[in-house]
């Protein structure tokens, strides 16, 4: 069971920018914060989103990466990676991988409660700010997806916080198997299934997969 700290809580509003001669707007550049944030059922305090359609919402209201594995990419990429690079809200250090976190794990930090809902599966807005259009893929492929979290219970937050486990599933279904479901293995679709609090949509997906697959 996955414990730890909040190393860096991260916010950002969108931007237009212009990539390959064409007009988008991001809110994928974060900054840290050294005050507490309060935290309601879609955000935290500062923090927008600017595609709801693929961000954001009750099911990604909080995206969460490993300290761990903003180092791991810092080596593999040859250069030096600030919390919120990834978009992230919250850079924390784990005593285990977040890939390993259970659909459905609730999280106490500070004054609020979490759930796990899934993970990140990148658009082309993390080439984007990595400057490279290849990186999308490079990113799914190394599986660090980090997680997105659903507010349970608003609260207060900040630097520092400890991250404990209020509850554990008795399911095996992980982040990691559905980012596998999705980009490697659709088999695996109808396991994810067990999952009670899996979001709506990848239960529907999961659903089509089955009706194909069986």
């Amino acid at each position: 069971m996955l414990a730890g700290q909040v190393l860096s809580v991260n916010v950002g509003r969108p931007r237009h920018v212009t990539w390959n001669g064409k007009a988008a707007v991001t809110a994928i550049w974060k900054m840290p914060v050294t005050d507490r944030r309060n935290v309601s059922l879609t955000n935290i305090d500062g923090d927008r989103q600017a595609d709801l359609r693929v961000h954001g919402g009750l099911d990604k209201a909080v995206y969460v990466y490993s300290a761990a594995d903003l180092a791991w990419w810092e080596e593999a990429l040859g250069r030096p990676l600030k919390p919120g690079t990834f978009g992230e809200n919250l850079t924390v250090t784990t005593s285990g991988d977040l890939g390993g976190s259970l659909i459905g794990d609730r999280w106490r930090i500070g004054s609020a409660e979490f759930e796990v809902t899934q993970p990140r599966l990148p658009c082309y807005k993390l080439g984007i700010r990595m400057g490279d259009a290849k990186f999308v893929r490079r990113f799914a492929k190394a599986r660090r997806f980090g997680v997105y979290l659903r507010v349970l219970r608003p609260g207060e937050i900040g630097r520092g916080d400890a991250i404990t486990v209020a509850y554990h599933p008795a399911h095996d279904v992980t982040v990691d198997m559905i980012g596998r479901a999705y980009l490697e293995d659709h088999s695996l679709a109808t396991h994810i299934l067990m999952a009670p609090s899996l979001p709506l949509d990848w239960r529907t997906w999961a659903l089509k997969q089955w009706a194909i697959h069986g």
